[in-house]
């Protein structure tokens, strides 16, 4: 999609909420790569997706600045909760105040620490699951959320094209060599249907079948 297309694009979107533009001006303050925050034109996406579906339980993995949190949590059912794990604990404080300002503290339960190691202590099936955080680690991340998804729940990931580096396959790029991997095996995987959006940097969206 050309610059000028997306433009358009986002210029036909509905605008974020004041809270969410308050989250976004505190990430580019605060952070030192405000550039992975999701924004308003994947964030209604996602805000869509998971208002559609009406989820009991969402599971994030990498939550940076809780952005793609709120608007995640903006689709659960009156019942639902999301838990979001994120690595760095200095981060907590930001996704915190952004909950709080949605209104929605009190229906994400954020976790600090290493996914890998937080999943399995998760007594949840989930209806939703994001997968956000290290490239390096999509596979293990996708095994272990897969294997908390209920049959018919639904698994995104991002940044699968990983600025068109995926595409070109290119060989200097480890972790575009690993998201290509990562694609290839999420396409051959009869666990899964799967669709591969050029959203942004790339998102995969797949429906667990068995």
């Amino acid at each position: 999609m050309s610059d000028k297309t997306f433009d358009y694009c986002l210029a036909h979107t509905t605008p974020p909420a004041p809270y969410l533009q308050a989250l976004e001006r505190e990430t580019y303050m605060r952070t030192l790569s405000p550039h992975m925050l999701s924004g308003n034109y994947q964030g209604t996406l996602l805000r869509f997706i998971s208002q559609m579906l009406q989820p009991k339980r969402i599971l994030e993995i990498g939550t940076f600045t809780g952005y793609a949190a709120v608007c995640l949590a903006e689709g659960l059912a009156d019942d639902g909760i999301l838990h979001t794990i994120e690595a760095d604990d200095e981060l907590v404080w930001i996704i915190r105040q952004g909950l709080e300002n949605a209104g929605l503290a009190h229906k994400v339960i954020v976790h600090t620490g290493d996914a890998a190691k937080i999943m399995p202590t998760l007594d949840e099936v989930f209806d939703l699951v994001f997968l956000d955080a290290g490239k390096l680690d999509y596979h293990h991340h996708y095994e272990l959320a897969l294997a908390k998804t209920r049959i018919g729940g639904f698994l995104l990931a991002d940044n699968v094209l990983w600025d068109g580096k995926v595409v070109g396959n290119d060989p200097k790029d480890a972790t575009a060599q690993v998201l290509r991997k990562f694609n290839d095996f999420v396409q051959a995987d009869h666990r899964v249907e799967n669709l591969l959006l050029p959203l942004r940097d790339g998102l995969m969206l797949m429906r667990k079948i068995v």
